[in-house]
């Protein structure tokens, strides 16, 4: 049995679990659902099976994997087994999956039948051993069944139980994706994983009561998803999970299981805003008590519009797998429409400029955060130093902040547009072409110039229903012209069938610009 003094006793899953018994911990995305008794067992059989491969502190155990229970079975045990877990996009390709292998070197690699093919690959390729390879759901030759070495496993705790922690890649869009690495929490795996939780979800808005109902909408490779949705198993809440995101299967979600809180991203908000009227109220989503957005700009407009969908519940904050961050409730943000709130209690932020000078109050420089707990980009000292000033980190955003401290984001270091010698940030201008109802999605980049630098250029993918064509371009730009001043608008629209993003919500804006940018010198 766990042991646990009374500050922090029922405050981790592993605590909790021994209480909540048949409570459903996990409802997978085919709607099984796995208890609390059956998910600490099998966590504990799979941190027992870690302890026996050999796997010693700050190792790595990864996964490539689809959304469901599975995960949270190796998650929890890595928390609790003083390892490390690195979650990989199962949508790479399988050099790109042995990049993350061979430089987290990961010791042991858990997949699924459905992904074996491009996993072999890429465990070939970063050199994984035969017997480190676990695949759940069937037997392939060349992988250890998972359930059968599960099965040879104590469902007891581990005898020696030490922290965990995860080891998260950058998302790589704008290069080679990077380990972010911290060391582990000392202390015991209850107290750890308790503080996280209590940190995560006070900062987020989102309720800490046993009787919520956690929805899990985007990819649980990504630290977001997974994050929160372990956090809520700390907190004895039901998770429930969906693999492929749709805007109406979100609907019936919420309505099926009474969803209290959830995870999103600014394009699922616009996505969800387009469907039907008669759709969207088709469906009861009165359980939501609170849900919080990230990951990426949203427009003033969307937002409004979800208040005033879901009412005053929608929460936001701005963070990164290397930083601390600010949050807002939906009460400050209505007054301050387009901030992404204040400093997290724990935080310092400052507003900089490229030497490392503090910038006044209304000017926009690089956003950097103090640094509560070390951390380095794995295997490049290089880019650790130059991220740093002092005891401040910035991740390359740039933003500003009012009288009272509350933040404005302007866009990416890396992504803005620099036309005339004038900068031009991406986001504003894609706030003003997204409330167009033409605009399914919207990229801004800037292309190459001879006169200017670089110009800008919009690439939008269509709502249903609409055909690109010259008179629609011009619309657009005039339609920009209107919102923003005329030297940020668009000069050419191309119309494209994707506008592409990764999982977790991110424009794929290097992919967009190469085309572009092939024979001239700007960096891409």
């Amino acid at each position: 049995m766990v042991t646990a003094t009374p500050d922090v006793a029922g405050r981790s899953f592993w605590q909790r679990a021994e209480l909540l018994g048949d409570k459903p911990a996990v409802i997978d995305p085919d709607g099984t659902v796995v208890t609390y008794a059956e998910l600490f067992a099998a966590g504990n059989q799979v941190a027992n099976g870690l302890i026996g491969l050999g796997l010693s502190d700050d190792e790595v155990a990864a996964t490539i994997l689809p959304n469901g229970h599975i995960v949270y079975e190796i998650f929890s045990a890595v928390l609790q087994s003083g390892t490390y877990f690195t979650p990989i996009n199962r949508h790479l390709q399988a050099d790109e999956m042995a990049f993350i292998l061979k430089d987290s070197g990961a010791k042991a690699l858990f997949t699924h039948v459905s992904l074996v093919d491009i996993v072999r690959e890429a465990a070939d390729m970063a050199g994984i051993a035969e017997n480190r390879r676990f695949v759940a759901g069937g037997e392939v030759e060349g992988f250890t069944s998972y359930e059968a070495w599960k099965a040879e496993q104590s469902t007891n705790l581990p005898t020696v139980r030490r922290p965990g922690h995860r080891l998260y890649y950058t998302s790589g869009t704008t290069g080679r994706p990077k380990a972010v690495l911290r060391p582990r929490p000392t202390g015991d795996p209850d107290a750890a994983s308790s503080a996280f939780t209590r940190r995560l979800f006070s900062n987020s808005g989102l309720g800490l009561g046993e009787d919520e109902v956690h929805l899990v909408l985007g990819p649980m490779y990504h630290a977001s998803p997974l994050g929160f949705g372990m956090a809520a198993l700390h907190l004895g809440q039901t998770v429930v999970i969906m693999d492929k995101w749709d805007p109406e299967d979100t609907l019936r979600l919420i309505q099926k299981y009474k969803v209290t809180a959830a995870h999103f991203v600014p394009t699922m908000f616009h996505r969800m805003l387009r469907l039907p009227a008669e759709t969207r109220a088709a469906y009861d989503v009165s359980s939501l008590r609170s849900v919080v957005h990230a990951a990426a700009p949203c427009p003033p407009e969307v937002k409004r519009a979800m208040i005033e969908w879901f009412g005053p519940i929608v929460w936001e904050y701005y963070s990164s797998s290397e930083i601390g961050g600010t949050h807002v409730s939906p009460e400050e943000w209505l007054q301050r429409p387009g901030t992404v709130g204040r400093p997290f209690p724990d935080a310092q932020m400052r507003i900089l400029d490229e030497s490392g000078n503090e910038l006044p109050v209304g000017d926009a420089g690089l956003v950097h955060f103090k640094v509560a707990t070390t951390f380095e980009y794995k295997g490049d000292p290089g880019k650790t130093a130059a991220a740093r000033h002092g005891d401040f980190i910035t991740v390359g955003d740039i933003g500003y902040v009012d009288e009272e401290g509350y933040l404005f984001l302007c866009d990416r270091a890396a992504e803005t547009i620099i036309s005339g010698g004038v900068n031009i940030y991406p986001a504003e201008v894609e706030a003003a072409l997204l409330i167009h109802p033409a605009v399914e999605e919207a990229a801004v980049i800037g292309v190459p110039d001879p006169d200017w630098g670089e110009s800008v250029k919009a690439v939008v993918q269509l709502s249903e229903g609409w055909t690109a064509s010259s008179d629609l371009e011009a619309e657009l730009i005039e339609h920009c012209r209107a919102r923003v001043a005329k030297f940020k608008a668009p000069r050419s629209v191309d119309f494209v069938e994707t506008v592409p993003r990764n999982l977790s919500g991110k424009l794929l804006r290097r992919a967009l610009r190469a085309p572009y940018w092939e024979g001239h010198d700007r960096k891409i």
